[in-house]
């Protein structure tokens, strides 16, 4: 008796250890849900920068920003020279295209057809991929990706942001957009098309026969309406303006090629690289189409051989509002980080204001997301950069990143 009551009184210690343990923990997360960040300058892209600001962030949110404000005695306080709004790439691969460049790891680009609407991303990312990580150290912290160029429709794009965690736990928004190309990337992956004309040609077909279903669908004689048919409802959705029309586009030819297509069949239009857009200001304003500009680091080869690293500029200063993307690699480390294709951009005439931007709030307005996410107000999630100088000095480091009001990347000592 006298051995199991020992044993009894020794586990009795035990949970309460135990009870003691959660019972921090618990604490320990209730206190990092209420953060106080300082910095020299805070950049809240929505206003006027800060300068000696604080940004409060309590249960996930921003609580206020602003200059000497009090901070609670129980809030954690983090340090830093310079802090920013997270940052958000407005079109990437990343999660879809992993960092080996094998098959078995490369899902961005399924090659059975040109035409395949019915491609949902979330199918398809990985929220262990290492790239992910990547972009997260580095002050990404969310994310337009999905399918790739180099199909006429090649699937659909979502929004996540890169905190870790399950797919249905980081995603924001399923099916953002549909990925669509026009160009010698298309050519170079499928046998038909061969030719920019059949391209445009099969895109007109599909839409003419999505209009077609969506009639057969609303016929009041349920007998004769046609059976599900997944490409066909995406289509509608695309017709309705429900997703937006992403299309790759670089050349003038194919940038008002996509204009006209959008134009036939009253697409949200949003044209993704334009490399030469710089040559079609009129044309773009006049249509109403957004832009999101390929990286200015780009190479300038093939489509992309009358590039201009001043693009973004020439844009921006027409009043058309610009993003700046990551976009698609064919080689290892196999993604861009924004933050520095922005720097290169404002040192190319962008103004420093607007390259900040181009990486936060105009993507987080293209999204439909910026009543969340794209610049530090009052409400909005609590996704916050901090550096250890100007960030679009190659010299600077990310210090800590924080996602949801959690810190998720601790970089500084």
């Amino acid at each position: 008796m006298e051995r199991w009551k020992t044993i009894n009184d020794l586990q009795k210690k035990i949970m309460k250890k135990i009870f003691a343990f959660f019972l921090l923990v618990l604490i320990a997360c209730a206190l990092r849900a209420q953060i106080a960040v300082k910095a020299e300058k805070v950049y809240t892209v929505s206003s006027e920068v800060i300068t000696n600001g604080v940004v409060l962030i309590k249960d996930g949110k921003i609580e206020k920003a602003g200059a000497g404000l009090k901070i609670p005695g129980n809030y954690i306080v983090y340090e830093a020279k310079v802090v920013t709004p997270g940052l958000v790439d407005a079109r990437s691969v990343v999660g879809l295209s992993g960092p080996l460049n094998i098959p078995t790891d490369q899902d961005q680009l399924e090659k059975s057809s040109p035409i395949q609407p019915d491609l949902r991303a979330i199918d398809a990312y990985n929220t262990d991929d290492t790239l992910i990580g990547y972009l997260r150290v580095n002050g990404i912290t969310t994310i337009h990706t999905g399918h790739g160029i180099g199909a006429l429709v090649s699937g659909q794009t979502m929004v996540a942001k890169t905190k870790p965690g399950l797919v249905d736990d980081v995603t924001l928004i399923p099916a953002e957009m549909l990925a669509m190309s026009i160009g010698s990337s298309v050519q170079a992956n499928f046998t038909s098309p061969g030719t920019r004309s059949k391209e445009i040609a099969m895109l007109r077909t599909e839409l003419l026969k999505a209009q077609g279903y969506e009639k057969k669908m609303l016929g009041k004689d349920t007998t004769k309406r046609p059976s599900r048919d997944l490409p066909q409802e995406m289509l509608v959705k695309l017709l309705h303006g429900e997703v937006k029309a992403l299309i790759a586009a670089n050349t003038s030819t194919d940038i008002l090629s996509a204009i006209r297509l959008a134009k036939e069949f009253h697409l949200s239009l949003v044209i993704e690289g334009a490399a030469e857009g710089y040559r079609l200001i009129d044309k773009i304003k006049a249509s109403g189409a957004e832009i999101i500009v390929h990286p200015t680091m780009a190479r300038p080869y093939g489509e992309m051989a009358n590039m201009t690293m001043e693009n973004a500029a020439i844009l921006a200063r027409a009043g058309i509002p610009v993003s700046i993307e990551s976009g698609y690699e064919g080689y290892v480390p196999k993604t861009r980080v924004i933050r520095f294709e922005a720097g290169v951009a404002a040192a190319n005439e962008l103004p420093y204001d607007e390259a900040l931007k181009a990486i936060t709030l105009n993507p987080a307005r293209l999204l439909g997301l910026d009543k969340r996410i794209g610049s530090i107000e009052k409400g909005k999630d609590a996704d916050i950069v901090l550096y250890d100088g100007d960030p679009f000095e190659y010299t600077t480091h990310v210090c800590k990143v924080i996602i949801d009001g959690k810190l998720v990347a601790d970089n500084c000592p």
